[in-house]
């Protein structure tokens, strides 16, 4: 939890001493009200000093912009050095003092994803925002690969994927009628056409699980099924058919590339993300288990006084992130929070400039690489390098 970790009390006759205690710095303030029950007014800034004045400052008749001076009493705030810091933060707060318009303050909906409902008896890939979840807080009823910046996006890349693939696309209720006509899909041998009973359940479900393998290892198992078969037609010396299949391993790359990075199925959706915090010489190490966001933790590399090495002590935060319980509440609250946590990360992701880094856990956590991101982020911008080589 990223807490409020400083404040200021208000007093009018005083407002000059309490604007220059204040700094000149992004920060998320909480402005508390002097009445007992009147809600507080919690905001996001680039410049806390700046934007205190104008809410706190002395009244103004003529204008129409909002005053707060009569109404405070106490701010709290935590500067904040990052877009994402002031956003989990933002989040956070607003969750915990405005449980029930929280997600509009924020215009706060959950990241658009691929789902394949495994219920179904005929499985389709579709765009979704919701992920049902089990007691434990595990993404149950079917595969959820995600996030997408977008619906849009999250559709252009499954009409990418499914070109490989002969699942059905259509929204009817499959009823395996064999007067049905069919539609242009299964005219193009796109679709294996399970609803005039082009073919047998059991065909189905492989063509499925070729699906479900795809978005699992993130296109790897058909890339190799295309290049194994691109070998064995080389070996036959029907070049044809290896050039038509290396075709479809070009096609492939494209499809692949135009997927983010960060769209995963969710429940492997395990990652880092760095940010430099406000204090000095210290990385916010923000863990991603399951598309849920833990608890950052704060490693200080001027702290001469710690026991343990950098290392020791990211890989110490990651076990234990790893070790703890997938969610907490009800499983509709655990869905909730994954849906928000997952659009957050995207807001970030795909944010243009990106500030940070992300490390993805695949066999193991790459330790290394996370240590020299961390170097990466604590290096003087290459102007001030400049300056300092003169």
């Amino acid at each position: 939890m990223l807490e409020l970790d400083a404040g200021l009390e208000f007093k009018p006759e005083n407002d000059e001493e309490f604007f220059s205690l204040l700094p000149e710095r992004p920060a998320v303030c909480l402005i508390e009200a002097r009445q007992e029950k009147a809600e507080p007014h919690l905001i996001r800034t680039a410049n806390l000093r700046r934007r205190l004045q104008r809410l706190l400052g002395p009244l103004d008749p003529t204008s129409k912009r909002l005053n707060l001076r009569d109404f405070a009493r106490l701010a709290r705030y935590r500067v904040t050095n990052s877009a994402f810091e002031q956003s989990l933060t933002y989040y956070q707060i607003a969750r915990r003092f405005f449980p029930k318009r929280y997600r509009d303050m924020m215009r706060l909906r959950a990241s658009p994803v691929l789902k394949i409902n495994l219920k179904n008896a005929y499985p389709r890939c579709y765009v979704t925002r919701h992920i049902a979840v089990n007691e434990q807080g595990v993404p149950s009823g079917g595969i959820y690969y995600g996030p997408f910046a977008s619906r849009r996006s999250a559709q252009v890349y499954a009409d990418s994927v499914l070109d490989f693939f002969k699942v059905r696309r259509c929204q009817i209720k499959i009823r395996r009628d064999p007067t049905f006509p069919g539609c242009l899909y299964s005219e193009m041998k796109m679709c294996l056409a399970p609803c005039f009973a082009g073919c047998t359940k059991e065909e189905y479900d492989v063509e499925v699980n070729r699906l479900v393998g795809f978005l699992e290892s993130g296109g790897a198992s058909l890339r190799a099924n295309f290049e194994q078969e691109r070998e064995r037609a080389s070996e036959d010396l029907d070049f044809e058919r290896a050039a038509a299949i290396h075709k479809k391993l070009e096609k492939l790359d494209d499809a692949l590339r135009a997927g983010p990075e960060v769209a995963r199925r969710v429940q492997d959706l395990d990652a880092v993300i760095l940010q430099r915090m406000a204090e000095e010489q210290t990385i916010g190490i923000f863990g991603l288990r399951g598309g849920r966001l833990a608890a950052p933790f704060a490693l200080r590399f001027g702290d001469t006084s710690q026991p343990r090495s950098a290392e020791e002590a990211v890989r110490d935060y990651l076990e234990a992130m790893m070790s703890a319980p997938p969610a907490a509440g009800t499983p509709r609250q655990s869905a909730t929070e994954l849906g928000e946590h997952l659009r957050l990360v995207a807001r970030w992701f795909y944010s243009n400039p990106r500030e940070g880094e992300i490390f993805f856990r695949e066999k193991d956590w790459p330790y290394r690489r996370i240590l020299r991101g961390c170097s990466r982020l604590l290096a003087p911008p290459k102007e001030e390098a400049n300056e300092l080589s003169k």
